[in-house]
């Protein structure tokens, strides 16, 4: 891919004759996307739209703007685009997505009966059903980024305390873990876990059937497969579970400042866009109880 880039970048110079300024911009752009496929091992030249919509998931995890993410697909597309005409490729994987709107984008939420339904499917009868139940147990329990589990080791899992401690991160915290994540962890750990690893030396917590740590796409479709086992009709990605955390717990009575520190934000600017979902029960009880309501 590396020479590709060089070539594209080239084609941009010599051909588009774009500033120097726009052409460190798609250099910045292509670079972020080069490295991302390559750590997850994906061939660039087979990229599909689920690929490129993953990978603007990721740049929002990785709290990115809406206006950058956008910049990010316009780069990625002409790249894409100059592959076709230069015959590496027959057809663009940017096509039918549309640019992010800049606007502040309203969380996908799930409510709390489907996030049951769709922790329900895994199940308990052969080792990936057990992985899949504790991961999806702990992306809901925790609202961690899907980056931010999949790079969790064995002994990031404090089983005693019931905490995860999330050393993977841009800042790194220490997470309380339910009951029911913290079962079905156990289960994982002791009854599946050992079995699919290859290497006594393993440290990741979530690997593969090969015994390798899990990648993010592998995460992706092992939700996408679900959502489908329990007909949910909205899309559904590692990152709606965070959402769907964080909007859960406020509608419970936590408070924003605790959501803020275990999703890891920095700015409670960035928390304050849950407050939306706050249930109506909310305002009833503020009516009934306040003096002057």
């Amino acid at each position: 891919m590396e020479k590709q880039v060089k070539l594209f970048l080239d084609f941009l110079k010599d051909d588009k004759r774009l500033s120097d300024n726009t052409l460190q911009s798609y250099r910045r752009d292509i670079e972020q996307y080069e490295k991302y496929v390559s750590e997850n091992k994906i061939n660039y030249l087979k990229a599909t739209q689920e690929t490129i919509i993953d990978y603007m998931d990721y740049l929002r995890e990785e709290n990115k703007k809406e206006s950058t993410i956008s910049r990010s697909l316009a780069s990625i597309r002409s790249f894409y685009q100059y592959l076709i005409r230069v015959k590496k490729i027959k057809k663009d994987p940017t096509v039918t997505i549309e640019s992010p709107k800049i606007i502040k984008r309203v969380p996908n939420i799930l409510t709390s009966k489907e996030v049951e339904l769709l922790l329900d499917q895994p199940k308990d009868v052969d080792l990936k059903g057990t992985r899949d139940k504790a991961m999806l147990e702990v992306a809901y329990a925790t609202g961690m980024r899907v980056t931010e589990i999949i790079s969790l080791d064995i002994d990031d899992i404090n089983f005693e305390e019931g905490f995860v401690n999330c050393r993977n991160a841009n800042k790194p915290r220490i997470i309380p873990l339910g009951k029911l994540s913290l079962k079905a962890l156990k289960e994982y750990t002791e009854q599946a876990r050992n079995i699919l690893i290859k290497d006594d030396n393993e440290k990741a917590l979530f690997v593969n059937v090969n015994g390798q740590r899990l990648t993010r796409q592998g995460f992706w479709k092992i939700i996408k497969y679900y959502k489908e086992q329990a007909h949910i009709t909205k899309d559904i990605t590692p990152h709606v579970l965070r959402h769907s955390f964080a909007t859960h717990l406020l509608q419970n009575g936590a408070d924003l400042k605790s959501i803020q520190t275990m999703l890891g934000h920095s700015d409670i600017l960035s928390t304050q866009i849950y407050m939306q979902f706050q249930d109506e029960s909310l305002k009833n009880v503020y009516k009934k109880a306040h003096p002057r309501a």
